[in-house]
């Protein structure tokens, strides 16, 4: 007897979510992907997917999408959220700068943003897909700052470490309902989708974002009896910090 085919729902689809539901379509699954803008959008439906315009900062948003993508798609096995946790725009130089000099709005820029998509996401989907008694996978995507802080990068750290900690909560949590959690650090730059490198970086040190989608089927593939709460992907030509 054939299995019916996934459900799966992809928060972001610029760069590393665009890759992830590429991925998922070409192995069979039914996918929606969630993003704001008409472009972004656009985007989501030329790969192949349902389409739904939805915020990642805001929690009552995030479970509507859930329950829309449930209710077009069937019940959903896998839920990421591989969007950018920006607000607004963000402040002075990448990562916040250093702390003496940073700017007075460089905190909520920096470290609040992320910090508040990643409870937006893990609250909004979780609130969706406890109730229904079912097994799911919930992925939040983070980067290599989640691990240690850098200098002139401390305000970028500590809304990652807060995406870490609000992950590990809500696996805690969810692990009696059957559902998975697991944040997915890709400890790098992320290549662009379109490929062409970044200015001024070894191209064999970017994280190959197809490659990371990978990475993500192997989650959500996982069985009860295996789970990986934290997965770490490093490029062999980037620095590794064990």
């Amino acid at each position: 007897m054939t299995e019916p085919p996934r459900s799966a729902l992809v928060f972001g689809a610029r760069n590393l979510g665009r890759a992830i539901i590429e991925t998922l379509v070409a192995q069979g699954w039914n996918v929606a992907g969630a993003a704001r803008s008409d472009e972004t959008l656009a985007t989501i439906t030329a790969a192949g997917a349902l389409a739904l315009r939805s915020d990642i900062t805001d929690q009552a948003t995030v479970r509507a999408t859930v329950k829309e993508a449930a209710q077009a798609l069937g019940p959903l096995d896998l839920v990421v959220n591989a969007a950018a946790a920006y607000g607004g725009t963000r402040t002075g130089v990448f990562g916040g700068g250093p702390i003496a000099d940073a700017a007075p709005d460089a905190f909520d820029s920096w470290s609040v943003a992320p910090a508040r998509s990643a409870f937006a996401f893990l609250s909004g989907a979780g609130g969706a897909l406890a109730p229904l008694d079912r097994p799911a996978t919930l992925i939040q995507v983070t980067g290599g700052s989640s691990r240690r802080a850098m200098p002139g990068r401390g305000l970028w750290a500590a809304g990652a470490f807060d995406v870490r900690a609000i992950t590990q909560a809500a696996a805690l949590e969810l692990r009696d309902r059957a559902i998975h959690v697991a944040l997915l650090i890709v400890d790098a730059g992320i290549e662009p989708y379109a490929g062409g490198g970044r200015p001024g970086v070894d191209p064999a040190a970017l994280a190959e974002p197809r490659q990371v989608a990978d990475a993500v089927v192997f989650l959500a593939e996982q069985g009860p009896r295996a789970a990986t709460h934290e997965l770490q992907v490093t490029p062999l030509a980037e620095t590794w910090v064990p």
